[in-house]
Formats: C-alpha cells, sequence, structure tokens
C-alpha cells in the first residue's frame, strides 16, 4: 500500500488540506483537485489509485464526475458527502462509486475506509485459486484477468461489483447474507450495510442479467441474502 496515491476532490481547501495530513501520516500519496474537472484532468496525467470525491461542487458534481470517471476507469471512488439523505449515496453507489463518507468524519474511520478499498484494489485477484476461469451456464469470471463475461461479451463491472461476483461465483450454490457479502468484500464489519450491498446487487443484475427482474444467475433467497445459480 506504500506509494500509493490517492486523489481529493473537494471545493473546500479546509477539508482538502485537513485530509491530506491524515493521509500522508499514513505514507499515501496525495494529489488535490478542487471540483470535477480538475480532477479529470489529473486523473488523464497521473496514475491514481483511489479518489476521495465530494459531491457537491461547482463545474462537475460529485455524480458527474463518478459517472465521468467510471467510463474508462475502476478506480475505487469514495464519496464525501455533506448530506445525511440516503439519495444523494445511492445515487453515487449507483453511477458507479465503491463507498460513501458522511461529513463531518472521523479521521480514522476515513483512512480505514480508504484502507480497505486501497487492499481491495491492489490485491484484487492476488489470493488462493486465481487463474480459474469459472463457467456457470454461459456467465464467465477469468479470475486472473479479473473479467466477467455474459455468453462470451464482456461486462464492464466496478472493483466492488466485480469482488461481490467472485464472491458469489467462486462459491456458486452457496447463500450468503448480507453482512457475510459487505463483511467479504468491504474487509470491515457490516453497519447499516443493507442499502450498500442492494444497490451493487442490483448494478451488477442490471449489467449480467438478460431480465433483471426475472435473474437466472444472481438469485435472491428470501429473508436470508443472495447466491450465484449453479
Amino acid at each position: 500500500m506504500d506509494h500509493s496515491v490517492v486523489l481529493i476532490v473537494d471545493d473546500d481547501k479546509e477539508i482538502r488540506d485537513g485530509i491530506e495530513i491524515y493521509l500522508k501520516n499514513e505514507g499515501l500519496i496525495v494529489l488535490k483537485a478542487q471540483d470535477g474537472l480538475e480532477a479529470i484532468e489529473i486523473l488523464n496525467e497521473h496514475e491514481i489509485h483511489l479518489i476521495l470525491l465530494d459531491i457537491m461542487m461547482p463545474k462537475l458534481d460529485g455524480i458527474q464526475t463518478t459517472f465521468k470517471i467510471r467510463e474508462n476507469k475502476n478506480i475505487p471512488i469514495i464519496i464525501l458527502s455533506a448530506k445525511s439523505e440516503d439519495t444523494d449515496k445511492i445515487l453515487g453507489l449507483q453511477v458507479g462509486a465503491d463507498d460513501y463518507i458522511t461529513k463531518p468524519f472521523n479521521s480514522l474511520e476515513l483512512i480505514a475506509r480508504v484502507k480497505s478499498q486501497l487492499r481491495r484494489y491492489m490485491t484484487l485477484g492476488h489470493f488462493e485459486g486465481k487463474n480459474k476461469v469459472i463457467n456457470l451456464n454461459g456467465l464467465t469470471i477469468d479470475q486472473e484477468a479479473k473479467e466477467v463475461a455474459v455468453d462470451g461479451r464482456t461486462i464492464k463491472l466496478t472493483p466492488i461489483e466485480y469482488k461481490i461476483t467472485e464472491l458469489l461465483m467462486v462459491n456458486a450454490g452457496r447463500v450468503f447474507s448480507i453482512s457475510q457479502i459487505y463483511e467479504s468484500v468491504w474487509n470491515e464489519p457490516a453497519y447499516n450495510s443493507e442499502n450498500t450491498v442492494a444497490v451493487h446487487i442490483r448494478k451488477i443484475r442490471e449489467k449480467i442479467e438478460v431480465d433483471p427482474k426475472n435473474p437466472r444467475y444472481l438469485k435472491v433467497v428470501w429473508g436470508i441474502g443472495y447466491k450465484m445459480e449453479k
């Protein structure tokens, strides 16, 4: 995780500088942008491993910025939301953010979230049982290339979506509760994780299922959780 580069995008200089101090103390390299347009310029010029992104910004807000970044990059994105309303957070997750943290935030929580996302991004696919291609009736996952395909057509997934899909495909037929999915994928205790997991499951279904409302692969087991059909 040393030498990981984090981009902080916030129009409030005090917040940018405050987060920079926390992250530099953890040995991370920090770049800063004051709006979404500047963030996209920096992304085109530097290798970034994680983005902390404010929602409310001039020129290009956090939602629009996430949408643009997700057109061609899978870097983890943590949304910084000054609002406590769930709608902003869920919208952020729907357009491709991996996590969110509400302002004002606790510095220890912020660091824990950043490290969790970096750890997963940097080690994605580095585990026992990789180099395998799993095929479930036309849904395939290549654990080395970190690619998911349906009937030979590659599906673009965010890092979180990939990890959830991989967890369920490697353990096809096994039912995972929302808490188990959250703890396996986010590497932290599940706390109020229902919305977060449900949004990602919905996004995965939209991408891999012909008819998301009548899924062929990713099934809900009512009252228990989710499984990938064998």
